[in-house]
């Protein structure tokens, strides 16, 4: 069986994150935000305990890395419990102009 690699861009990806209870929320959001290839973050606090809290973020954009997510989550104290969902598209061919 021959198999093809598609190139693919993440477009959409929902995880279970456990993080201390600060920062808050909204900082989390702003961070993942301000990440490239990132349109829309958004967050929504599943449980609350002693020193924990476990959210849900919701991210969605043109070329989300999960290693820029994870890494910025990690530099706020978070840690991705799983990846919930994902949703990919193939990424569009750009047409090279021709020059005479």
């Amino acid at each position: 069986m021959k198999s093809c690699l598609v190139a693919t861009q993440i477009r959409k990806i929902l995880l279970d994150v456990l993080k201390p209870h600060e920062p808050q929320i909204q900082e989390l959001a702003s961070k993942l935000g301000a990440l490239p290839g990132i349109s829309e973050v958004s967050i929504s606090l599943a449980e609350i305990d002693q020193s924990t809290e476990s959210i849900k973020v919701s991210i969605d954009g043109t070329d989300i890395s999960i290693d820029s997510v994870r890494k910025t989550l990690e530099e706020l104290g978070a840690v991705i419990h799983s990846i919930d969902q994902v949703s990919v598209a193939k990424k569009k061919k750009t047409s090279r102009s021709r020059q005479a």
